[in-house]
C-alpha cells in the first residue's frame, strides 16, 4: 500500500475501487492542471469526478446504437433521475444549437426472447438504466449534474447491464423528452402514465412501495437474478439492505454473517436519542452526495422552495447543490457563533429559510457546529436542520436529537474497504417536519441502490463498530505526534479544536474523535516534503481501513484557493484519514516524514 503508481486504483487491483493513487504533491497539481503525464495514467478515479471505465463503455455502446458520433450519454438508475438531469440541462442551456437534441432513452428488462424487443407492458415495470443523450459539446453540463447529484449509475450496475444490453436482454421501449432549438418535441410514443405528469418541484409521481425492504419490482428482481446469473441472489440483496438499515439504526452491532444477523432478536435501537426511531426511518442511496441532494429535494417538496443555509466550511458539492437547485443559499463559511448571531438577526427581521445544512465535524478543519443553539434557532424561526455525520459517524456521536435529517456517506468508514459506494438519510421521528417528510418519502423515494453494491456494503460493514475504536485511538496518537513537532503550524482534530466542547456535547459515552485530521506546516516546502515522504496510500476519499492522505485543498479547491483561504482553509493543508494499521508502525511513518520535512529548505 506504500508505493502505488500514479493513476492506479486504491486499493490496488480493485476493479470497483473508490480512490486512485496520486502519490506526490506534483502529481496532484498535475492532475488539477490537466497535464497529460498524469491524466494518461489514470486507470480510475473517485466515482463522482471520474466516470468509471465500465460506465463509459456502456454509455458509448448506447450512443452507438441510439445516437450519433456527435453525441454523448450519461447513465442513471431510473427514468425519474434522468428526467431531473434533463430539466437541469434545459435550465442551464435554454437554447440548444440548431439540429441538436436532448433525449432520454430508457432500458427495460426484456423478459421475452433475447432479441431486443420489449414484449411486456412497460407501465408495469421500471427502467433499469436511463440514458440522457445530448450533444457532446455540452458534456460539461451533464457532468455537473452527475457530480453534484451523486445519482449516476454505479460501475457494478454498468458491468451487469452492459452485458445484458449486448445480449439483447435490455429493451428500449421509447425515447422521450427530445429538445430541438430549445423547444420540447412531443415523443411519438407515450411513456407509462406515472411519468406523464410531474409536480412543479420536479419530483416523480412514481409511488415506491412503503415496504423499503422491497427491491425494485418483481420483474426487475426476476431479471437481475435470472438474466444476470446465479452469483447475484436478489433475496440476498434485499436482506443486505435490511441489515444495513438496522446497523445504521443501531439495532445490529454484532459482527456476524447475514443469515445470523437477520435471525437475531432485534435489540432496542438508539431510542434514548430519539424516541420512536427505527430502521423504517433509514433510507439508502447510491452514495453520500445522493442522500444530500435528495434530502434537499425532499425538503423543497415538503416545505416549498426557499433559501437554505450552509453553515461551516463544507464539502464542495454540498454547497453547489444548495446554490444551483432552488433559490440559493446563505453561506457561513466560518461556522462561528458570530455567524449564528447574524442568522438570528436575519430571522428576527423576517427572513425565512428552508433548512440549515452542516457537517459534524466539518471537512477539512474538523470544526464542530453548535447544534444546540442551531436547534433552538430552527425551532424558533421554523427551518429544518440537516446534519452530515460522515466524519463523526454514529458510533462516536449522536446528532439525531438536534437534526430533522441526518445524512451520511456510507462509502467512507462504514464500509472501510474503499470498494463500494453508498449513502443514507435518517429521519428524526421527533422532528417537527417528520410526518410531512415521511409523506414525501412514501411517494417519491426510489430504491436505486444496486443489489450487488448493497451486498458488498453489508459484508464490509459487519465489523464497523469494532473498527471505529481502533481508528479513534490511532488518530489520537498521530495527532499527538504532529502537535509535538516544531515545524507543524496547526493540527486540526476535534479533540484539540476550540470547538471540542461542542463535539463532546454530542459524543457517545464510549465514542472517540474519529479518524480524520488535517495538518499545516510553517512553510509550503515542509508540507510538500512531508506529504511526499509519508508512507501511506495517497488519493481522494476518507474513512478507509488503511491510512489515506492527500493535499485536500489542492484536490478539492484548486481553482478557488484564495476563496478557501478567506475561511482559514490553507492551500498547503495535508489531510490524513487514519486507518487500522499497527499504531507503532504508523507512528514511525509519520515521524520519518516529519524528519525529512524538518530538513527541507526553500532551496
Amino acid at each position: 500500500m506504500l508505493s502505488i503508481e500514479i493513476g492506479q486504483s486504491i486499493p490496488p487491483d480493485t476493479e470497483h475501487a473508490v480512490s486512485v493513487s496520486l502519490p506526490t504533491w506534483k502529481a496532484n497539481v498535475g492532475y488539477e492542471e490537466g497535464e497529460d503525464w498524469v491524466l494518461s495514467k489514470m486507470k480510475t478515479g473517485y466515482p463522482r469526478f471520474f466516470v468509471h471505465k465500465s460506465i463509459e463503455a456502456f454509455a458509448e455502446a448506447i450512443v452507438k446504437r441510439y445516437g450519433s458520433p456527435t453525441e454523448q450519454a450519461f447513465l442513471f438508475p431510473s427514468h425519474a433521475v434522468a428526467e431531473r438531469c434533463v430539466h437541469f440541462f434545459v435550465d442551464q442551456v435554454p437554447a440548444l444549437n440548431t439540429g441538436n437534441t436532448l433525449r432520454t432513452v430508457d432500458l427495460y428488462p426484456n423478459v421475452g426472447p433475447a432479441n431486443g424487443v420489449q414484449n411486456v407492458d412497460s407501465a408495469e415495470m421500471e427502467s433499469i438504466v436511463s440514458a440522457v443523450i445530448f450533444p457532446r459539446s455540452h458534456s460539461k453540463v451533464a457532468k455537473t449534474f452527475w457530480q453534484h447529484s451523486g445519482d449516476g449509475i454505479s460501475s457494478r450496475r454498468a458491468e451487469y447491464c452492459h452485458k445484458a444490453f449486448n445480449d439483447g436482454r435490455l429493451a428500449v421501449q421509447r425515447a422521450t423528452h427530445e429538445y430541438a432549438n430549445g423547444n420540447q418535441i412531443t415523443p411519438p410514443v407515450k411513456g407509462p402514465r406515472r411519468y406523464q405528469k410531474r409536480e412543479s418541484t420536479d419530483l416523480s409521481s412514481h409511488t415506491h412501495s412503503q415496504s423499503s425492504d422491497r427491491l425494485e419490482g418483481k420483474d426487475h428482481a426476476q431479471f437481475v437474478e435470472e438474466r444476470f446469473g446465479r452469483n447475484l441472489d436478489v433475496s440476498l440483496a434485499v436482506n443486505a439492505k435490511l441489515a444495513i438499515r438496522r446497523r445504521i439504526a443501531g439495532a445490529l452491532t454484532a459482527n456476524v454473517d447475514l443469515h445470523e444477523a437477520l435471525e437475531m432478536s432485534k435489540p432496542s435501537t438508539r431510542t434514548e436519542h430519539a424516541e420512536g426511531f427505527s430502521e423504517q426511518d433509514v433510507y439508502l442511496y447510491p452514495c453520500g452526495m445522493s442522500s444530500i441532494f435528495n434530502t434537499h429535494r425532499s425538503m423543497i417538496a415538503c416545505r416549498g422552495a426557499s433559501k437554505s443555509i450552509s453553515f461551516g466550511f463544507p464539502y464542495i458539492d454540498t454547497l453547489k447543490i444548495l446554490e444551483k437547485w432552488g433559490p440559493g443559499c446563505l453561506f457561513y463559511g466560518h461556522g462561528a457563533s458570530l455567524d449564528l448571531d447574524d442568522l438570528e438577526r436575519r430571522c428576527e427581521s423576517g427572513e425565512r429559510f428552508l433548512a440549515l445544512f452542516c457537517e459534524f465535524p466539518g471537512n477539512p478543519l474538523l470544526k464542530t457546529p453548535d447544534l444546540s443553539r442551531i436547534r433552538v434557532l430552527a425551532d424558533r424561526y421554523d427551518f429544518a436542520v440537516v446534519v452530515d455525520e460522515t466524519i463523526g459517524n454514529f458510533v462516536n456521536v449522536h446528532v439525531l436529537p438536534f437534526a430533522d435529517v441526518v445524512v451520511s456517506s456510507l462509502t467512507k468508514v462504514f464500509t472501510g474497504e474503499c470498494n463500494v459506494m453508498g449513502g443514507s438519510s435518517v429521519l428524526n421521528p421527533q422532528g417537527r417536519y417528520y410526518h410531512q417528510l415521511k409523506k414525501v418519502m412514501d411517494t417519491d423515494y426510489e430504491d436505486n441502490y444496486w443489489p450487488e453494491d448493497a451486498v458488498f456494503m453489508e459484508r464490509n460493514s459487519r465489523d464497523f463498530v469494532s473498527r471505529i475504536d481502533r481508528i479513534n485511538r490511532n488518530a489520537e496518537a498521530i495527532s499527538d505526534i504532529l502537535r509535538a513537532s516544531p515545524i507543524v503550524k496547526e493540527v486540526y482534530y476535534p479533540k484539540h479544536s476550540p470547538t471540542k466542547s461542542l463535539y463532546d456535547a454530542c459524543r457517545n459515552s464510549n465514542g472517540g474523535y474519529g479518524g480524520l485530521l488535517s495538518v499545516t506546516f510553517q512553510t509550503k516546502f515542509q508540507a510538500v516534503a512531508f506529504f511526499d515522504k509519508l508512507e501511506t496510500a495517497k488519493g481522494p476519499s476518507l474513512g478507509t481501513n488503511f491510512t489515506l492522505s492527500s493535499p485536500y485543498v489542492i484536490l478539492a479547491h484548486y481553482n478557488e484557493l484564495e476563496w478557501t483561504a478567506e475561511f482559514g482553509v490553507e492551500p498547503d493543508l495535508v489531510r490524513i484519514s487514519v486507518g487500522l494499521e499497527d499504531a507503532a508502525d504508523l507512528s514511525s511513518r509519520v515521524e520519518r516524514a516529519l524528519s525529512v520535512a524538518a530538513k527541507t529548505t526553500a532551496g
